[in-house]
């Protein structure tokens, strides 16, 4: 917002231009949106600032304890406390998270702009491959690709990865078409700029703010598609605390524990609604 001329004030300024006043407003959603992700992310880094027992080891007689003083969320079937196996978790969450947003960035982006931006032949036979790809349902091609691989943290991150690279490229591929018929490229290539020069300085800083904003996106849905793989027995095997294996392992407690569910499933709703509330905010200000 640039600031007002010395001696003058709003009411002195056009009707047009008074609109670009109005005081920002606050929003709670999205500040709530913030915090739950800076709380899952110290959790991640720093497990131990937040909960003193462990996530792994139980404590002999607290099994199934509901949740109390001692133990905010319970303890579950082996008297691990709960609350602690979702803080540990978070880093096994979200560091798969982070490698399979990672992943679909870098080699979808990488696919979008080579389509995108030479054109014909080789725009077309990416962008038949993508349609392939998106054509496959992506839990199905995340089971192919874990059961080619093995399972652990690292390789369901990898197939979910795999998932999105698909979407990255479509996603890509649009915004450099848009941004390569632009008249400031026009321009760049009529001052006599090479291929590889506005490719690298035009074509792909203007193209990347949607890709960006959509990485937030995908970041929630990456902690989804990773705690499903775990939950069917696909991902980091036990006792690692991971959100998806804590509700697996839970689910045959539902009916006299409920918390052993109840409680990751809410972290795993919560970070997701946030990530997707601030990758909304985002794409509004690439707007």
């Amino acid at each position: 917002m640039s600031s007002l001329p010395l001696g003058k004030s709003i009411l002195s300024l056009p009707a047009t231009q008074r609109r670009r006043w109005k005081p920002a407003r606050l929003q709670p959603g999205l500040i709530i949106a913030w915090l739950v992700i800076a709380t899952v992310i110290l959790w991640a880094i720093a497990p131990g600032w937040f909960t003193g027992y462990s996530g792994t080891e139980g404590i002999a007689g607290a099994q199934r304890l509901a949740p109390q003083a001692g133990h905010w969320l319970g303890t579950d079937q082996l008297g691990r406390d709960v609350y602690a196996r979702i803080v540990y978790g978070a880093s096994h969450s979200l560091s798969g998270a982070l490698v399979a947003v990672a992943l679909g960035l870098v080699f979808g982006t990488a696919l979008g702009l080579a389509a995108g931006a030479s054109g014909g032949i080789v725009d077309a036979v990416v962008m038949r491959i993508n349609d392939v790809l998106l054509s496959i349902p992506g839990l199905l091609l995340s089971l192919s690709v874990i059961i080619l691989l093995g399972f652990g943290t690292v390789h369901a991150a990898i197939a979910v990865g795999v998932t999105s690279v698909a979407n990255f490229a479509r996603l890509a591929r649009a915004e450099v078409v848009l941004v390569r018929h632009s008249d400031y490229v026009e321009a760049a290539y009529g001052s006599g700029g090479t291929f590889f020069s506005i490719l690298w300085r035009h074509i792909l800083p203007n193209s990347l703010t949607s890709v960006i904003a959509f990485s937030a996106l995908q970041f929630g849905s990456a902690i989804l598609a990773i705690s499903t793989l775990s939950f069917l027995g696909y991902g980091t095997p036990p006792p690692t605390p991971e959100w998806g294996l804590l509700i697996a392992e839970g689910r045959n407690y539902i009916s006299t524990a409920w918390w052993l569910t109840t409680f990751p499933g809410v972290v795993v709703v919560l970070v997701v609604l946030s990530a997707n509330r601030i990758s909304q905010s985002l794409r509004r200000r690439t707007r």
